[in-house]
């Protein structure tokens, strides 16, 4: 019988983080930025949530919020997306590592000082903790592009316990094809299922010869445009799913 690896992404397949990573890069935009108010907008918030598709990393919200507070309409920022948040940042001298730094720290401190208000802000999609509590998690993992510390606080608060060494975060600086071309060497025979919610990310392990086995789900729940799965259905290595389809995977 085949081995069953399950590679799944976090912000967007296991977890809904939307309004935590608003409400986060806000909180870091308020400390490079002088003139941002103490509370966030409710609309911006809802804008936050049409452009999180195209967002890949998670400090890349503090330039989407101040792209938004300055008035750049959401699907202007959507189409531009690198363009609009690379001129921010070359504009107002901001360094990418600085900024993921900060992010990491002004989360670390939310934690230490509200950690039930951070938790709340981080709801797991509905089934998806009954099905990581299924999996054999000598045979799971979790490719994402968060901060490992962050996804093992969200699961432990979720009574789910998986082990660390299964988490490849933000803190190993691989790309998400390394991670799974390293699974696929370590365990040829096995069959890796990879659960993403970004259709880039998708492509990307598709233009990857290493990955030609690699089975691909896009989560139609998470982070994605009835325009991304319009094309994930004419590309024939793709499949979309469902949560209840996630249960049964």
């Amino acid at each position: 019988m085949t081995t069953k690896i399950y590679a799944l992404d976090f912000d967007g397949v296991i977890c809904d983080s939307a309004v935590e990573t608003a409400t986060a890069g806000w909180m870091v935009a308020r400390q490079l930025w002088s003139d941002m108010p103490d509370t966030l907008p409710e609309e911006l918030l809802s804008s936050f949530r049409q452009v999180r598709p195209v967002m890949e990393t998670g400090y890349e919200a503090v330039l989407i919020m101040r792209l938004l507070f300055e008035g750049m309409d959401s699907n202007t920022l959507i189409n531009a997306f690198h363009h609009q948040t690379e001129a921010l940042m070359i504009r107002d001298g901001l360094n990418e590592d600085e900024l993921k730094e900060i992010f990491g720290h002004t989360r670390d401190e939310w934690i230490a000082e509200d950690f039930a208000s951070w938790i709340d802000m981080n709801p797991l999609f509905a089934g998806v903790a009954d099905k990581l509590q299924q999996l054999d998690t000598d045979n799971s993992f979790i490719i994402t592009t968060k901060q490992e510390r962050f996804v093992d606080h969200i699961l432990s608060a979720n009574n789910i316990h998986f082990p660390n060494e299964k988490i490849f975060g933000l803190d190993r600086n691989l790309s998400k094809q390394q991670i799974l071309s390293d699974l696929s060497l370590e365990q040829p025979d096995a069959e890796i299922l990879f659960v993403e919610d970004r259709l880039p990310t998708l492509i990307n392990v598709i233009t990857d010869d290493r990955l030609d086995k690699v089975r691909l789900f896009l989560a139609d729940w998470g982070y994605n445009t009835a325009q991304d799965r319009d094309s994930a259905a004419s590309i024939q290595r793709i499949k979309t799913i469902s949560l209840s389809d996630m249960q049964q995977l």
